[in-house]
């Protein structure tokens, strides 16, 4: 009874933990959308670095209040953990300027199997046929939906490839120091925020700059505007903390396949709330079939075998003749 009931309360708890990263996941996208199309803010550099230096204050006002407790987080550790996730972030915008919406799709879903080679290079995860064909048609189904256009050109290329490694090592990373430090989602948030709130508040007007030809500071700022602004980064502590409860319950390739559902409920949302232009049967073709491709890993990959960490034994010959000759 005891086990069931404990197996019980950790699917409630990893339901509890996916449920809250969609839903502050999805509801930061529509807050960006309308604050970008809207009201003309497309300083997305800049938002993101006050988005961490929200989420500083809201973990060092756990830590005073005696929420999270002091913990250690190596300085090269943090260092390489700040380097990964500004290159993700900046890769990504600089990749969405460069580059197809179709190849900026393709180059997202590469993430996947990126991830994939991470865990099995690293934490010697070995994956079963079912859970490979499973991402296999997760993959298919976002593709069919999301990817329409698609061309490339080198500086695309080279900035989509940098978005891809630094994300996907970013991700496993967060699941590395939780492990290897035990450190709580708070914990590590607490440690990470304020390096890349200061590191991106001074780098993201440059880039923003770059980017869109407008400087953050020359923007009209209104009641309206200021009021999204504020909506976005209360949000965004939200969704920073969930990215970080979700990998590290899970892992990043599961947060990547189960993301896609975000994907999905992204694209149904923009369809109720914003028309239905776009809206086809090849798009409902595609999410149906990423759905199925979901529930289908979901259930691979809790299965014996499905994914598991391969095992490294001492041969029994070595240990036998070790011990038949004590000296």
């Amino acid at each position: 009874m005891a086990p069931s009931s404990k197996a019980d309360r950790k699917a409630a708890a990893d339901a509890a933990a996916w449920m809250f990263n969609v839903i502050t996941s999805v509801g930061i996208i529509i807050v960006n959308k309308a604050l970008m199309a809207t009201y003309g803010f497309s300083f997305a550099t800049t938002l993101t670095g006050l988005h961490f230096a929200t989420t500083t204050l809201m973990t060092a006002a756990l830590r005073w209040l005696g929420y999270i407790q002091a913990s250690h987080l190596p300085l090269p550790e943090l260092l390489k953990f700040v380097l990964f996730a500004n290159f993700s972030i900046v890769g990504m915008n600089v990749s969405l300027m460069w580059n197809s919406v179709g190849f900026y799709q393709i180059a997202k879903l590469s993430m996947i199997p990126v991830s994939c080679l991470l865990e099995v290079v690293f934490d010697k995860i070995r994956y079963s046929r079912d859970t490979k064909l499973s991402i296999g048609v997760v993959l298919l189904g976002v593709a069919v939906c999301t990817v329409t256009d698609v061309s490339v050109n080198f500086k695309g290329f080279a900035a989509a490839f940098v978005a891809v490694w630094s994300t996907a090592l970013q991700q496993y990373y967060v699941h590395f120091l939780q492990r290897k430090y035990s450190l709580s989602s708070f914990n590590l948030l607490g440690h990470t925020a304020p390096a890349q709130a200061a590191s991106l508040l001074v780098v993201g007007p440059f880039l923003d700059y770059w980017l869109t030809n407008k400087r953050v500071d020359a923007f009209d700022y209104n009641m309206a505007s200021v009021t999204f602004i504020i909506l976005s980064c209360t949000i965004a502590v939200g969704t920073n903390l969930s990215q970080f409860i979700c990998i590290g319950r899970f892992t990043a390739v599961s947060f990547q396949v189960l993301g896609h559902m975000k994907t999905i409920l992204v694209l149904i949302l923009g369809f109720l709330f914003f028309g239905k232009e776009g809206l086809n049967l090849q798009v409902v073709i595609g999410m149906v079939i990423a759905v199925v491709g979901m529930i289908w890993y979901g259930n691979a990959s809790s299965k014996p075998g499905g994914k598991e960490r391969w095992s490294h034994t001492i041969p029994i010959t070595k240990l036998q003749k070790h011990g038949d000759n004590p000296s």
